[in-house]
């Protein structure tokens, strides 16, 4: 498939969450041999897709683990204000008026939730397409770390549970799911990735397709 078919079929997918989709390619046989360098090697080659206005950051955070790649989820607390509350996230938040970009505002969102400094402990690998989002307005821009070391994580308040998932599994397909929810007016199955006896779904979620795209090539 062309790029430009891919990013078409995204558009459709960013501007209707229900009709999103996890497509899965004749590369994804070699899912389970995706590796750290790889992952780099692939976002060097990246020119991601700017939106007008980006206003919030996240950081896709990256490990080694038993020879395998494994990406950082947090849960975020319940929060009547919070229009993601309880969901399954990237770590990251809104551009604050004092962040001199929106790298800055993932590392500093990163650091606030989880007590991990980024820039002592990992490294900035590239970026993805910015995300608009359904439910704010906002566009958020992901970026992608990886960790040369793992300090001990200090969530704070704003986190109700951190964990690390396997990222050939949910490449893979053996972690998809769905979640159902009541949107415009309509019930809808929205799809997801299964972890624990949670839902990644949403905004990660297309995040997570965005990222998969471009490790697919």
């Amino acid at each position: 498939m062309s790029s430009s078919a891919r990013r078409a079929g995204r558009d459709v997918a960013l501007a209707d969450p229900s009709r999103a989709s996890s497509p899965r390619a004749a590369s994804d046989r070699a899912v389970s041999d995706v590796d750290l360098e790889t992952i780099r090697a692939r976002l060097r080659d990246v020119d991601p897709r700017s939106e007008p206005s980006p206003r919030a950051a996240v950081a896709a955070v990256l490990r080694e683990h038993a020879g395998r790649p494994e990406v950082l989820f947090i849960q975020r607390a319940e929060h009547p204000d919070d229009p993601w509350s309880g969901h399954m996230a990237f770590p990251g938040g809104r551009l604050d008026p004092t962040d001199d970009s929106l790298e800055r505002t993932a590392v500093r969102e990163t650091h606030e939730e989880l007590g991990l400094d980024l820039r002592a402990h990992g490294r900035l690998v590239g970026r993805l397409d910015d995300v608009p989002t359904h439910k704010t307005g906002l566009v958020v821009r992901p970026f992608v770390w990886t960790l040369e070391r793992l300090p001990v994580l200090t969530p704070n308040h704003e986190v109700a549970e951190v964990c690390w998932v396997d990222l050939p599994s949910l490449m893979s397909g053996e972690r998809d799911t769905g979640y159902d929810l009541d949107w415009k007016g309509s019930r809808h199955r929205f799809p997801g990735y299964a972890v624990g006896d949670r839902v990644v779904w949403g905004l990660t979620y297309r995040m997570l397709q965005i990222f998969f795209e471009v490790l697919r090539g």
